[in-house]
């Protein structure tokens, strides 16, 4: 039984990664868990959302998500090793956690599972980082993440995010604004572009100093070369 149980896991858990190559995944775990646990305000809870291909996302915004959450997202598989050794080492000797987790894992997370932190939860995410990293392209990956991703309370993609915050679609977005868009991804819930804070407006300048010394990002290489 539990033979058939595991083969079962494996089908079901393929067979999806393969499904969401193609088929988007409009609604996640996150976003149904925060709109039943969230506050009305008035008679309505906050959720807004609204997918847009790629190609409609300016390159802006897909470079300012690399330079603020994963400088080697075009040339590692899924795993970042060097930055994973480097937040152990921090961890072990600081107070404050520091994470490690990258855009691919970010999306696998966020796609397949629940939000709770456990142990389970964190094998379960690195199994599907592989799944998503030899069945979808990168540039799949990034059109996922920058369509599910948490970008303010209740906001859910770069096009809800960018029409909320600078009344314009995502296609629009300039460097300024999506380097304080991607503010918001470690702590959504608790920080809004229209209304930034002062260390969001710091975190801002470090993402575009980041974004120049990246340069450009295509997403149908395969390989670019790594940032020091």
């Amino acid at each position: 039984m539990a033979v058939y149980s595991i083969l079962a896991f494996f089908v079901v858990s393929i067979t999806t990664t393969l499904v969401f190559s193609f088929i988007n995944p409009r609604y996640t775990w996150l976003m149904v868990k925060n709109f039943h646990s969230s506050k009305p305000n008035g008679d309505i809870k906050t959720f807004k959302q609204k997918w847009v291909d790629i190609d409609k996302i300016s390159p802006n915004m897909i470079l300012a998500a690399v330079a603020a959450e994963d400088n080697r997202f075009m040339v590692h598989r899924g795993f970042d090793w060097e930055s994973i050794r480097q937040a152990w080492e921090y961890n072990r000797k600081g107070k404050k956690i520091r994470g490690a987790s990258t855009i691919s894992q970010q999306t696998a997370k966020n796609v397949f599972l629940w939000p709770e932190r456990s142990w389970v939860r964190k094998g379960l995410e690195a199994y599907f980082t592989v799944l998503i990293e030899f069945f979808w392209t990168k540039e799949r990956i990034m059109e996922v993440y920058l369509n599910v991703a948490e970008m303010g309370k209740g906001i859910y993609g770069v096009e809800a995010a960018a029409r909320e915050y600078y009344g314009k679609p995502a296609s629009h977005l300039t460097r300024h604004e999506a380097a304080m868009i991607a503010t918001t991804l470690p702590a959504p819930s608790k920080r809004n572009p229209a209304r930034p804070s002062s260390y969001m407006k710091r975190y801002q300048r470090r993402i575009l100093w980041n974004m120049n010394n990246l340069g450009e990002i295509d997403l149908k290489e395969t390989k670019q070369k790594p940032t020091r």
